[in-house]
């Protein structure tokens, strides 16, 4: 599903003109990519958690020139599902015999 899909569906339920669903969906992103580059975690109850982890740094291999390098420590996003969405998932997901 992409961003253009899910802005049908929403315009589709709620009787809200494309135009409008696009921008609240932008704008949702926006805040969250803003909230993320601060550092912050965002928490959606009953849906999941977009959280900011911290990688640390490691040691790799390049295998063209069989070196070791050193990857820096960095800040990953990350989306942790919550616990109703998962068991929601798996019940409408679950294989019927």
């Amino acid at each position: 599903m992409t961003k253009a899909d899910i802005v049908s569906a929403i315009a589709k339920n709620t009787g809200v003109s494309r135009t409008h669903v696009l921008a609240v969906v932008e704008s949702f992103m926006e805040e969250v990519r803003n909230a993320m580059k601060g550092g912050k975690n965002v928490y959606l109850r009953s849906f999941g958690s977009f959280v900011v982890k911290k990688r640390a740094a490691k040691a790799a291999r390049h295998i063209k020139n069989e070196t070791t390098i050193i990857i820096p420590e960095r800040y990953v996003p990350t989306f942790k599902p919550s616990q109703y969405f998962c068991e929601e998932l798996r019940k409408s997901l679950k294989v019927k015999k």
